[in-house]
């Protein structure tokens, strides 16, 4: 008897121990979760994001719609298919019918699929013929999609003239590269550089690409278009709420296509006057004079701002690389006294794209990112790359 209270009492203190573990689990669990985020994905989403534009809206309405006339359509044929096999059944005695054809069932199966048809294509036609109407635009946006960044230049309205790279955030790249990310309810939606536009006012986006096909989608907005390269194709949106919007790339575009996220933020009408203005004075202080003599220190300063921005996403902060990204630490065509060979990698790109021409950086940022990669990690080089340098590789 006394064995067997032992056993039961070691049996419960083993059960009990198993529920702290269980339950210091589930509070870890908990602790670690993520919350809903506003304008992006929700924890156990199963729903359509919540709209913020008139389209949104729309395709939200024409999704329960069409769910609602094919779950009718499901239970009337379902219903009247299982009734008959129950009512008629054999065992109760029922006798087929033996007919060849019937008018009036031929004249209903024709008119009835018909007008459920109309009755799906006419709100539809309607959603759609608004999605395509880019006329009257208060803001037009090129978006250029490449493995994988996106870019934006604002082609009209207010802001005409600013252009910028979007990238992943570092940390959060890093993050996932490491293994062991960090617990954050954006995870791997945040990025740099978010687009900015401004509230009730339409917006209209020109989505190309430089090498692969993407596709701009951000389902807050109701926004979805394919990037093609040699094509530009066009969409709009209307945000109707302040507030920042996640979206993501939704083409298959390569191995680095679950880091290349959208973030819209949509200000009130005076933030983004002075978002424009801010961005207008950068603009203004990096359009620097090609004719420039830079020193050492400050191009290094620059070239790594330019770096973090545009190339560590590949080549990582120390330089290493990855997989089939070469490392540029120790590098050969860095350390070559050659710097012609390193201009032209950067302006024209190799191995089949698989390091993309930079045309698009400035004369000063190209010149500042190679004597960066000279003279950082261990290129201790002391190699100094001007713009003019770069004028010239260009021509």
């Amino acid at each position: 008897m006394k064995k067997m209270k032992a056993v039961i009492c070691s049996g419960w203190r083993g059960l009990g121990q198993w529920s702290l573990g269980f339950g210091a689990l589930l509070a870890t669990h908990a602790a670690m979760a993520v919350n809903d985020l506003p304008g992006g994905p929700a924890v156990n989403q199963l729903d359509l994001h919540l709209p913020v534009t008139r389209i949104a809206a729309d395709q939200r309405w024409l999704h329960y719609f069409m769910l609602v006339i094919c779950t009718i359509i499901f239970l009337a044929v379902f219903g009247v298919m299982f009734y008959s096999i129950f009512k008629h059944r054999k065992s109760k005695g029922a006798k087929s019918a033996n007919f060849h054809e019937s008018v009036k069932v031929e004249i209903a199966w024709t008119i009835v699929p018909f007008v459920i048809v109309i009755l799906m294509a006419l709100p539809a036609t309607k959603t759609v013929v608004a999605m395509k109407d880019t006329s009257a635009s208060d803001l037009t946006i090129k978006v250029t999609g490449s493995q994988w960044k996106w870019s934006y230049d604002y082609l009209t309205g207010e802001g005409a003239g600013i252009g910028f790279v979007s990238t992943i955030d570092a940390s959060q790249r890093e993050d996932s590269s490491s293994g062991r990310p960090q617990v954050a309810d954006d995870y791997l939606l945040k990025v740099d550089n978010a687009l900015v536009v401004p509230v009730d006012k339409k917006v209209r986006i020109i989505t190309t690409a430089s090498d692969v096909i993407h596709a701009f989608y951000v389902p807050s907005l109701g926004v979805q278009q394919s990037a093609i390269p040699g094509f530009v194709r066009d969409t709009w949106f209307r945000a109707e709420k302040v507030g920042t919007y996640y979206g993501q790339c939704s083409q298959l575009c390569g191995k680095e296509h679950s880091y290349m996220p959208i973030q819209v933020q949509v200000l009130s009408q005076a933030d983004y006057a002075a978002w424009v203005n801010v961005k207008q004075k950068q603009a203004a202080a990096l359009a620097d004079d090609p004719a420039k003599v830079w020193v050492l220190p400050d191009l290094i300063a620059r070239g790594e701002k330019v770096y973090a921005s545009n190339c560590a996403a590949c080549h990582q902060a120390n330089g290493k690389g990855g997989g089939p990204i070469k490392p540029l630490d120790g590098a050969a065509v860095v350390l070559d006294t050659d710097v012609g060979k390193q201009i032209h990698v950067l302006l024209n790109g190799q191995n089949n794209g698989a390091m993309p021409s930079w045309k698009q950086l400035t004369d000063t940022e190209l010149a500042a990112v190679i004597t960066y990669t000279k003279n950082n990690w261990s290129n201790k080089t002391g190699q100094l790359v001007q713009p003019a340098d770069v004028v010239a590789a260009r021509k």
